[in-house]
């Protein structure tokens, strides 16, 4: 391939999305600016990302005629959901630069392999234990006591595809992974956090980075409910933090912008959970925060660009409107404070991510 690692993908190039959600809706919105088109490839029947892009291919992944053909259409391609088949990432890099790469999603859409990497590093996770057999799990079983949840390794996200399990043993562990059809999963015990962080760091191809400051999480049911940045945190396990999430892009040889998401304990210790090889749900404040958004900061670092300033202009707090949440849009509008995002999705269904809204606040108020 002609382009090497460090090429840049100049302004009036058309970047390619896979996946056509509102996180490449919000992407291709921030392309727009800085003189890029976007050509969406979905192969669902509504895609908010199209309805802001220049082309919709509307293919499954598996259409080998249609991937070749968007690859020729397309300067470099990116993924707005990680779970992107790998495989369609190395049949477009035989021809285009893929940023990320598959060998980042090979080890991103593994629940394992991330703890496993994490590990590798020095960095601190949650116990863990692999359980594909009946003998793991009875010995999973024997090494994690207590509460746990049992995840499978691969899809599931907004509390899909994980069963809560109040008291490990041999039984219950039994039970979760007959209820998860026995598929190879991964057992992690309990980790007694105050809240849950995110970290948003941005990998140049060049191997330049720079992070945004932690962002506290809180969910309902599994799903995001509402982000606040700044996290509030001691300096030293804010920075702590960050190194971690610079340390996981480095291993990951990871171009792009990508989430981090930590558990932060009583004494602010921080463990890694989850890695999200994308721009965020978490992330979405920053379009109003930050001197350069998380989706901004992402089309940069794909196109080999100066990296954008992370620079927080103001305290946020991020909602999510769920279902229909969204239906309130006129009393959001007629808020002055209000920061309204609608995803443009046609049926509003409970715990569906309709769009957001974000406040700002003056610096140093949350904390």
């Amino acid at each position: 391939m002609s382009l090497g690692k460090s090429a840049v993908i100049p302004p009036g190039s058309t970047i390619g999305i896979l996946g056509g959600g509102q996180l490449g809706r919000m992407l291709a919105l921030a392309a727009a600016p800085l003189g890029y088109k976007v050509h969406v490839f979905c192969p669902d029947a509504e895609a908010p990302a199209a309805d802001v892009s220049a082309r919709w291919t509307r293919a499954a992944y598996e259409e080998e005629a249609a991937l070749d053909a968007f690859a020729a259409a397309i300067d470099v391609a990116t993924v707005e959901f990680e779970n992107v088949p790998a495989a369609v990432l190395e049949r477009i890099a035989r021809t285009k630069p893929t940023r990320p790469s598959a060998a980042v999603l090979a080890v991103t859409q593994d629940r394992l392999g991330e703890k496993e990497l994490a590990n590798r590093l020095g960095i601190a996770t949650a116990p863990f234990a692999a359980i594909a057999s009946e003998h793991e799990a009875r010995e999973a079983a024997r090494h994690l006591h207590g509460r746990g949840v049992l995840k499978t390794r691969r899809m599931g996200y907004d509390g899909k595809g994980q069963v809560g399990i109040p008291q490990i043993g041999p039984e219950t562990l039994t039970a979760a992974w007959e209820q998860l059809g026995r598929a190879p999963c991964i057992l992690e015990g309990f980790v007694d956090f105050v809240f849950e962080a995110s970290v948003l760091v941005a990998r140049s191809p060049d191997g330049h980075m720079t992070s945004y400051a932690p962002i506290e999480n809180r969910h309902a049911d599994h799903i995001l409910a509402e982000s606040l940045w700044p996290a509030v945190l001691p300096a030293e396990a804010s920075e702590k933090a960050e190194a971690i999430a610079r340390a996981m892009a480095q291993a990951l040889d990871y171009v792009g912008l990508m989430a981090v998401e930590m558990f932060v304990t009583a004494d602010h210790r921080v463990l890694v959970n989850e890695i999200a090889p994308r721009v965020h749900n978490s992330g979405h404040l920053t379009i109003e925060a930050a001197i350069t958004s998380q989706f901004e900061q992402h089309i940069r670092a794909i196109c080999g660009l100066p990296l954008g300033s992370v620079e927080r202009l103001a305290d946020a707090v991020m909602v999510n409107l769920l279902g229909e949440a969204a239906h309130d849009w006129p009393k959001l509008l007629a808020d002055p404070t209000a920061h309204l995002h609608l995803y443009g999705k046609s049926e509003a269904r409970a715990g569906r991510k309709m769009g957001h809204v974000t406040r700002l606040h003056p610096k140093g108020s949350i904390a």
